[in-house]
């Protein structure tokens, strides 16, 4: 299943090649003055539809988090990050390899989908990061 997103303006656009079964709100500042609820997938389930020129770029702690809004309308879009999944599962910190990335996408820029249908797990970023 193909999903499409966009910023508001339509600058950004996006597809991703899954159904999100849940989304994450994360309590750390950026993360709740953007206002975001993501979604995570791997690299080769997200495809940008337009020039990377078109998205800008913020990287507030570490240049490895890469986080895309849109320059002209404002919407945060997707990030591209390190997989940080085994630290919230408890796994072993040690294998922990930054070029093992993910993709984070803000589940209200999705088009197609009625992003109140998803259920949203919380994670305590102000106090973790």
């Amino acid at each position: 299943m193909t999903l499409k997103g966009s910023c508001h303006c339509g600058a950004t656009r996006f597809e991703i090649d899954f159904m999100p079964k849940s989304a994450t709100r994360c309590t750390c500042t950026f993360c709740t003055k953007r206002g975001a609820l993501w979604i995570y997938c791997e690299p080769g389930q997200f495809r940008l539809e337009t020039p990377i020129g078109n998205a800008r770029r913020y990287s507030p702690t570490t240049p490895e988090n890469k986080h895309y809004f849109c320059p002209e309308c404002g919407c945060t879009t997707f990030s591209d990050n390190p997989d940080y999944s085994m630290f919230k599962e408890g796994g072993d910190e040690s294998a922990f390899d930054p070029a093992r990335r993910h993709i984070s996408v803000n589940l209200w820029a999705l088009d197609d989908l009625e992003a109140t249908s998803i259920p949203v797990e919380v994670v305590d970023g102000r106090n973790l990061w």
